[in-house]
């Protein structure tokens, strides 16, 4: 993960704090990313944003009625010493230096929160997106909510990662959790395609119904 590391290092360096530092788009794709997340909690519920770069789904979930604990979690060492400067009034949020692949995830959390972090093509990136989501849902009392990039597109990128929806329900749905959901019919700008797709891995079947 170390080359990784250094490209968002690289990037932030570049662009400073914007979407372009963690990879995104615009604003705007982002924050379309963040309202479908908004929908699959509750305003009461603790999060974990894993991958959480600058802290930007942090003020969106605010400004959207969110009054729980967030917990926003990224390798990059410099995303974390931005974010918790930025949003140090903030006495629910704290952000924390974390790896995936080394360090446990913290419990007593209802959400673990996933926007982005498949994307990026690795040695072996199914393996990736299959630990991080059993770590994930073995730490969490309600959901993983995650996102990536589908592999039903006419064009893909080299420098991405796309994978099947598919696969991953029929991975989640088998070895996770009966509760699973699917959605892949959102577009991420005006007349754009449906390029990605979100899904819910629940602990219960009422987690589906919000």
């Amino acid at each position: 993960m170390k080359d990784l590391k250094q490209y968002y290092q690289e990037l932030f360096k570049t662009h400073g704090a914007n979407h372009n530092a963690v990879q995104h788009v615009s604003q705007q794709s982002q924050e379309v990313r963040f309202a479908l997340f908004n929908t699959l909690i509750d305003v009461s519920d603790d999060v974990i944003d894993l991958g959480c770069g600058l802290g930007d789904m942090l003020p969106y979930l605010r400004k959207n009625g969110f009054k729980g604990n967030y917990l926003g979690c990224d390798f990059v060492p410099e995303f974390i010493a931005f974010a918790n400067k930025l949003y140090a009034d903030d006495s629910k949020a704290r952000f924390i230096e974390f790896d995936i692949n080394k360090d446990p995830l913290p419990e007593n959390y209802h959400h673990v929160l996933i926007s982005g972090i498949f994307n990026n093509p690795m040695d072996d990136n199914l393996s990736f997106i299959k630990n991080t989501l059993t770590k994930s849902y073995n730490a969490c009392l309600s959901s993983v909510i995650f996102n990536a990039l589908s592999d039903y597109v006419d064009y893909q990128d080299s420098e991405l990662y796309y994978v099947s929806p598919l696969l991953l329900f029929d991975y989640c749905k088998r070895s996770l959790s009966p509760f699973v959901s699917l959605t892949h019919n959102y577009v991420t700008k005006d007349g754009g395609f449906p390029y990605e797709f979100t899904m819910q891995i629940s602990k219960s079947a009422k987690e589906l119904d919000k």
